[in-house]
Order: C-alpha cells, then structure tokens, then sequence
C-alpha cells in the first residue's frame, strides 16, 4: 500500500516511516509527489487542521493521504498552546522562542502538567474521513533537557519517566509518544484494508 503522509515536517516524516518499518506501507513524503506548497492549516481545532492538510493533498493530488496535527495542552495555561503550538511565540514557528516563551508563562506555577495530543486524518480510502487520536501526559519541566526530538521535546517529561523526550532515542519515543500511539492505530486501520483486499 502506498499512502502519502501531508506533512513539511521532516521529524514528523521520519518518526512515522520508523513506526511503519517493517509494515508492506509504503509512506510518501510531499516532495516525493512534488508538492512543495505551504499547506493550510487555519481551523481552530487540531481536527480540523488534520482534515484541512489532508484534502488539499488528496484533491490536488489524488492520492490517498494522511494529516496531523498537535498540540501540547498545559493544564495551568488553560490547555494551551493547544492548536496553536507551532505558532505559540509567533508566526515564525521557532521551536526555541515556542519553549522560551512557554517557561517564561510558567514561572511561579506549581501545577506543571501537561499532555501531548495528536489527531491523523486519513482520507482517501473509505467515503469518509477517518480520525486516530494518541494522548500522552506528563509534565513540563523547569528548563531543557536533551539534545534529541524537536518542537517541545527538550522540555516535556512524561508520567512515569525521568527523562524528556529529547533525552530518548527515536525508537524509545515511538514507544510511547502521542503520535506514535495515534499511528498505531492508522496502521492497524491500513492492515484492515489490506486483509479485506
């Protein structure tokens, strides 16, 4: 099977095509279909985001496709950054202003829980989109740990561990993380498919 994962996103790429090692899933990057366009990513809901990227895929190119889109949801901040983490300190979507800026919001809050939520939209293969959602809590530590990871790694601990995800490997990640547990589930959807083939 071959499906094309709608993301610019290079470590998300990379995270997924070691999910799927192994898998008879072939996984396609945009600049494998030629698309080098800045998807849109404009809703307010991190569903709606993972929709919006997959169609403009699956309608511009037709081809079956998934989207996803995250958000690490700070229980003392309301639940933001939420669907705006890319963009938290900007436009820019610096990840090093995105945790600055988080840390600074955090200071003198003792309540440091949070969660990461990933939803991936698959379209393309059944009338009708189809969702997958991974959760994973933990909290947001006092300053960056770790070298590895991207976006809030440095700075997220989950529950039950002693290290920030930047302080894992990739595969001690993919293990437990939010998107890897939401890509569990597409693969099990995509193995589905191919049993009823």
């Amino acid at each position: 099977m071959t499906i094309c994962f709608a993301t610019n996103n290079l470590h998300k790429l990379e995270e997924v095509r070691h999910a799927v090692a192994g898998e008879p899933i072939n996984i396609l990057s945009l600049s494998d279909i030629n698309c080098f366009d800045e998807l849109p990513e404009t809703r307010d809901t991190l569903e709606g985001n993972a929709l919006q990227k997959a169609e403009f895929v699956f309608q511009h190119y037709n081809l079956p496709c998934f989207a996803d889109d995250t958000g690490l949801e700070v229980e003392a901040l309301n639940g933001s950054p939420g669907v705006y983490s890319a963009r938290y300190a900007g436009d820019q979507r610096n990840s090093e202003d995105n945790i600055t800026l988080l840390l600074k919001e955090l200071q003198h809050k003792p309540n440091r829980r949070a969660r990461f939520r990933t939803v991936i939209t698959c379209i393309g293969l059944s009338d009708k989109p189809v969702n997958f959602e991974g959760v994973i809590d933990g909290e947001i530590v006092d300053a960056r740990h770790g070298g590895g990871g991207f976006g809030y790694d440095p700075v997220f601990k989950p529950i039950g561990y002693d290290r920030t995800f930047a302080e894992m490997t990739l595969a001690e990640k993919n293990s437990l993380s939010h998107r890897a547990r939401a890509v569990a589930q597409l693969i099990d959807y995509l193995q589905s498919l191919q049993t009823v083939q």
